[in-house]
């Protein structure tokens, strides 16, 4: 007999019509119509965003099942479908837009459908059929997109927490690691990128390493926030459909499964009206991102040349810099983490607009705030990972170039104000500056001060400390 070939599509209704789905496709016919009315970037939900909402799902199901509104059968089909989302498996069938539908509808659908369709694999049915497990009645029970999707970017914003402050840290401790390596060597210092007092260039590391612990203990400080849950806030935060017990049961059961310490909100209106606690850990994040930016800025700056820039520094060669000019190597670490920072600090500028932008009981522009919060905490973690691995680490001094450098900074006069004047140093800094004479030199030629006098004032480590040069320390 002839081989019947396998239909390619399912037909299914919604309350618009019927629709050919993909047979083969564990979403279904909303999820159908996203693809069809959003094909706008082709990006699809992160991994954190999929995994939060999952994660609702499966404790929704836990929730519902101990309280018996839901059949237990049922409800133990929906965790273990979760499950087998949170292991890993069906990740391509999370497919819709990050740019669709307000407040996040088409996602929260496609995660229902797929639960609901593996669930009703489970128990011996076929995709498609959405019985005995329905997207709606049963994977979304007591819940609303108003609540699963604020309360999805808080799990995903937490998820990704750990290892944005792990990499964090570590860099932080790479910097001030080659602080200590290079406590030794002194060099000019820069205000206005012109000369100024001398600085060692272990402290300008230490300082790079302590911005970075700053920045992260802001970043963890406003993501406190983000642990209370606006959960069995349902459709506009009073709790409609949901039993007064829910929203405690949820949250111990994400607990669990999470790890986190997580809240039950005081005020559920509230928590589904404002963004704000987002928009303020995204505006941690652009600050981050404003230091970090700084410190890679800083060493491009320190390591250019190498023969008419600074060349104080030498940062590992990761790969050639020029397509034209043979052995040319650029700093190609740090230039990356720039435009990485320029990238989160667009990033928040969307997310402000889009908190702004809701409207009474709801704001419909959660999806893009999901997306570019949690795009801006994988990318700033990579860019800090790859620079600590490939760049930090294996940065050397240039000791000849830093002492050369600071022997010429017209600066150093300053050490000498204390004892002979602010317009007399000036004069010495100019007449340096003119001749090229090293100031060192001058004021000896010109005797402004005893040799022995100007030596100790001139000791380029003392001058790294606090102090009066050429004076007794005093506390």
């Amino acid at each position: 007999m002839p081989h019947t070939p396998e239909p390619s599509v399912r037909v299914e209704r919604d309350p618009l019509g019927t629709r050919e789905v993909p047979a083969g496709a564990l979403y279904g016919i909303q999820t159908l119509r996203a693809l069809e009315n959003f094909p706008i970037s082709g990006l699809k939900p992160l991994p954190a965003f999929v995994d939060a909402v999952v994660q609702i799902k499966r404790a929704a199901a836990l929730a519902n099942g101990e309280s018996g509104r839901l059949p237990r059968d049922l409800a133990d089909a929906i965790v273990a479908a979760a499950d087998e989302v949170l292991a890993g498996a069906h990740r391509e069938q999370f497919v819709v837009d990050v740019y669709q539908a307000g407040a996040g509808t088409s996602h929260n659908m496609n995660v229902n459908e797929v639960l609901a369709n593996l669930a009703n694999e489970r128990l011996g049915h076929a995709r498609g059929t959405y019985a005995p497990v329905h997207p709606n009645d049963h994977v979304n029970m007591a819940q609303s997109t108003n609540d699963v999707i604020p309360t999805a970017i808080r799990l995903g914003v937490l998820t990704e927490l750990t290892p944005f402050a792990q990499a964090a840290k570590a860099l932080a401790t790479a910097l001030t690691d080659q602080g200590g390596a290079f406590d030794h060597i002194i060099k000019a210092g820069r205000t206005h990128l012109q000369d100024a007092m001398p600085i060692r260039l272990g402290q300008e590391f230490a300082a790079w390493g302590h911005t970075i612990t700053r920045a992260l203990q802001r970043v963890l400080q406003s993501a406190d926030f983000l642990r209370d849950l606006g959960i069995g806030g349902t459709a506009v935060g009073t709790g409609v459909n949901a039993e007064r017990s829910y929203p405690s049961r949820v949250i111990a059961h994400l607990k669990q499964s999470c790890g986190f310490a997580l809240r039950e909100g005081t005020d559920r209106v509230q928590l589904m009206q404002s963004m704000g606690d987002v928009a303020a850990f995204s505006g941690a994040l652009r600050a981050f991102a404003l230091d970090l930016s700084k410190i890679a800025s800083d060493l491009r700056l320190l390591a250019s040349g190498p023969r008419t820039g600074l060349a104080e520094i030498v940062l590992p060669a990761v790969q050639p810099g020029s397509s034209i000019m043979p052995g040319k190597v650029n700093p190609s670490v740090p230039e990356m983490v720039n435009q990485v920072c320029f990238q989160v600090m667009g990033n928040d500028a969307a997310v402000a607009i889009a908190a702004e932008h809701g409207q009474l009981e709801l704001n419909v522009m959660m999806p893009v705030i999901a997306h570019n919060v949690l795009f801006s905490m994988e990318i700033l973690r990579r860019a800090v990972e790859t620079l600590n691995l490939r760049c930090v680490r294996g940065i050397a001094a240039d000791e000849a170039m830093c002492a050369y450098w600071v022997e010429r900074s017209a600066a150093l006069a300053t050490a000498l104000a204390p004892s002979i004047g602010y317009a007399r140093a000036a004069e010495l800094s100019k007449a340096s500056v003119a001749s090229g004479e090293l100031i060192r030199d001058l004021a000896a030629r010109e005797q402004v001060l005893p040799p022995n006098a100007l030596r100790e004032m001139l000791d380029l480590r003392r001058l790294t400390e606090p102090g009066v040069p050429g004076q007794p320390d005093k506390p």
